[in-house]
């Protein structure tokens, strides 16, 4: 049986009905990954013995007629960012190399109470600053797509290890694009949803503000049944939101005609890599046939300012955010001849050079002047963009628009044209910024096995609607295939 080809449901009702054990299910995956891994390097931690031992249990509770849940015997990966207890999180740097955590986020454990095997954890940007995954201590990981292109960042061990086949469903925290951008990259489903609507707790933190857990999965279906899991109020997050939640699964299936979706008009089209434009075109084609209104929409204080006020908010938080890894308290320590040599050595070694450069950036933008100059505007922008975006949605339900400019981008961008990398998260961020629900949509190949894409948004705790709007294109686009590197690399000779 090829159970790497099998949807998450698909492997669940199969548990159920005893068609094959989780642990079947479990040791293929297990076999694939390390049997590819070493060709793309998506996975950095296997937790074997406590995979084994969960899927076990959920063969026994079928066994004894007992409900596994809902997502029994599935396997799942989550990044390198997420607590799990027992089983070391280092968010891919040298600061935290040794620290085992001794409980699970909420996400991990919500997943785990509706019966998901977890395996281990997937390759990522250190500290989730970056839109390649190269810039981790494990190396890079590679497009399993294209081997001569990045996955995308900062979930590329995530999106990469979906695309490959070595799971269903993994997750990913997405603060700029870090979810979505790679899903695009990799040609899988990825989500953002709305800021509150999954608990952060046990998530090692970029920007508060701006961060949010999403799922990333080969089909909408699965999707929403993931966010059916994850989603929920925690009392361990007070900006998770206790409103009443629909039925996300139940949501996805529902039809979108009638629906008046705008399509984002205003942004340089020349700048973007055609088959993305001709993507967005599809996808328009396709909620025209559903039965779907389309109009334009324009947002020009988002197409101006996004990328600028972007990196002002993140980068700021991310500065005090990361103070507490001083080699004292927390994080890597190294010896020197006073504490302040210590605090410089432990910093210095600790963290790799794309963070040392935001902290440093971040660490600016607060201090006395830049702060009034730069950040509190940057507030007052970030304001007046998710307001353009709530009167919007006033007059329309769903947006469609780019994900990225570019198709994947070859490797080494970050150190041949970092500026591109940055202006990359100009259409991603948006959604972060204004906390939006937001879907990246796989929307077919290019010649040369390249995926295309769009990305869907919709008004905040509009999800529902939006997994409706993504099902309804899925239907005519279909679902992206794993990527066949076992027999050529990738779509790629």
């Amino acid at each position: 049986m090829e159970f790497h080809k099998l949807s998450a449901l698909e492997i669940a009702e199969g548990v159920k009905k005893g068609s094959w054990t989780a642990s079947e299910v479990l040791s293929a995956h297990l076999d694939r990954i390390k049997k590819i891994d070493g060709q793309i390097n998506s996975v950095v931690t296997l937790s074997e013995e406590r995979a084994y031992s969960d899927a076990r249990e959920t063969d026994k509770a079928v066994a004894e007629g007992r409900d596994p849940g809902p997502l029994a015997g599935v396997p799942f990966l989550v990044k390198d960012n997420f607590c799990t207890d027992g089983i070391r999180t280092t968010c891919c740097s040298k600061m935290l190399s040794d620290w085992i955590p001794d409980y699970d986020a909420t996400a991990v454990k919500r997943m785990k109470d509706a019966g998901a095997v977890l395996m281990g954890k997937t390759n990522m940007d250190e500290f989730a600053m970056g839109s390649t995954t190269e810039s981790s201590i494990f190396g890079p990981t590679l497009n399993p797509r294209d081997f001569n292109r990045v996955p995308g960042g900062s979930s590329g061990g995530s999106a990469a290890a979906v695309a490959a086949g070595f799971c269903p469903i993994a997750l990913g925290s997405d603060t700029g694009g870090s979810v979505r951008q790679p899903s695009a990259f990799c040609g899988v489903q990825g989500m953002k949803p709305s800021y509150g609507q999954i608990s952060r707790y046990g998530i090692v933190a970029y920007a508060s503000s701006l961060d949010q857990v999403g799922p990333i999965t080969r089909n909408i279906s699965d999707m929403a049944a993931v966010l059916g899991i994850l989603a929920g109020p925690d009392p361990n997050d007070t900006t998770c939101d206790a409103y009443e939640r629909p039925s996300f699964p139940q949501a996805a299936v529902e039809a979108i005609k009638g629906k008046k979706i705008a399509v984002l008009t205003g942004y340089d089209a020349e700048s973007m890599d055609s088959p993305l434009i001709e993507a967005i075109e599809k996808a328009v084609g396709y909620c025209r046939s559903a039965g779907a209104e389309i109009v334009e929409a324009k947002l020009p204080i988002t197409m101006k300012h996004a990328v600028a006020c972007y990196y002002m908010v993140a980068l700021g938080d991310a500065s005090s955010k990361l103070a507490c890894f001083d080699g004292m308290r927390y994080g890597h320590h190294s010896d020197g001849r006073s504490l302040v040599e210590m605090y410089k050595r432990s910093r210095n070694q600790g963290f790799g050079k794309e963070v040392r450069k935001r902290i440093l950036i971040g660490t600016c933008i607060l201090t006395r002047g830049y702060y009034e100059n730069y950040y509190v505007p940057a507030t007052k922008v970030r304001q007046m963009i998710a307001d353009e975006y709530a009167e919007l949605f006033k007059s329309v339900d769903s947006l469609i628009c780019p994900i990225s400019p570019a198709l994947p981008y070859k490797k080494g961008l970050v150190e041949e044209d970092p500026v591109r990398m940055y202006l990359g998260d100009a259409f991603s961020s948006i959604a972060n910024l204004a906390g939006l629900p937001s879907i990246s949509l796989n929307l077919g190949f290019t010649e040369e096995g390249l995926p295309t894409n769009v990305q869907l948004m919709g008004p905040r705790f509009g999800d529902a609607g939006l997994l409706a709007l993504a099902h309804a294109i899925e239907n005519k686009a279909g679902s992206p295939p794993i990527a066949d590197i076992e027999k050529k690399g990738g779509c790629r000779e």
